[in-house]
């Protein structure tokens, strides 16, 4: 069954996204070739290339799983599923020619490099030119095997950093739990002391009520004193 709207189709989409990523890395290696290896800018834009094509690459793969599953679902028909393979397969074949360029900038780089320190060829030169070319493949070995000790140690620096991260993490739980027990524990405290005030108030009451039936006793024995007193002035 035919897609009744293929510009609406999420796979089209997704493509498209990879075509503009092409550019955009192209663009990106075109930009790398006019600065010196051995600036930061060079330095920087080679790491950014290296994320796209593995960014690149991860998208293509994806790229032809969803294709797989629209084909079995029968939600296209088999020559546009034809047409959209080969549309990948040129993806894929994009990707060996970025990453061909991205070594060969590297090799031309070492070149320049080395015209700077030696000059150009002379015949004086030219006797020894196998050498110089072992010599040239053997640097770039040497440059691949720096990098790859490069990309290890980065990749332990960021396992390093992961954990000192995780760390923190686990502090910022702790002392969070810390400060919730001092809250529950504040606020048994503020209970207590309101039952505690509740009960001197209410003894206050009680002795309140003792003071004042005291005083009216003290009354009613002046009163009977008073009264023996009278009746015995009277019978005398």
């Amino acid at each position: 069954m035919a897609l009744l709207f293929l510009e609406e189709d999420p796979w089209l989409t997704e493509y498209e996204s990879c075509e503009k990523l092409y550019r955009d890395i192209m663009e990106q290696l075109t930009f790398r070739q006019q600065h010196s290896r051995t600036s930061n800018t060079y330095s920087q834009i080679s790491a950014n290339v290296r994320l796209r094509l593995k960014q690149f690459n991860n998208e293509v793969g994806q790229l032809n799983q969803k294709l797989e599953v629209i084909t079995k679902s029968g939600n296209i028909t088999l020559a546009e599923s034809e047409r959209r393979t080969r549309q990948i397969e040129v993806l894929h074949s994009k990707a060996i020619q970025m990453k061909k360029i991205f070594e060969e900038q590297v090799i031309s780089k070492l070149n320049e490099d080395r015209h700077q320190i030696i000059g150009p060829s002379t015949s004086e030169w030219a006797s020894s030119g196998d050498e110089r070319v072992n010599n040239t493949f053997s640097s770039v070995t040497d440059l691949k095997t720096n990098q790859k000790k490069m990309l290890e140690e980065q990749e332990r620096g960021l396992e390093n950093l992961s954990d000192v991260i995780s760390r923190q993490k686990n502090i910022a739980h702790t002392i969070s739990s810390e400060v919730d027990f001092h809250n529950e524990i504040l606020d048994g405290l503020g209970n207590q002391m309101e039952q505690t005030n509740e009960r001197v108030r209410t003894e206050t009451r009680h002795i309140d009520v003792v003071g004042n039936t005291d005083k009216t006793c003290i009354y009613w024995v002046v009163i009977i004193l008073l009264f023996i007193s009278i009746i015995a002035v009277a019978v005398i």
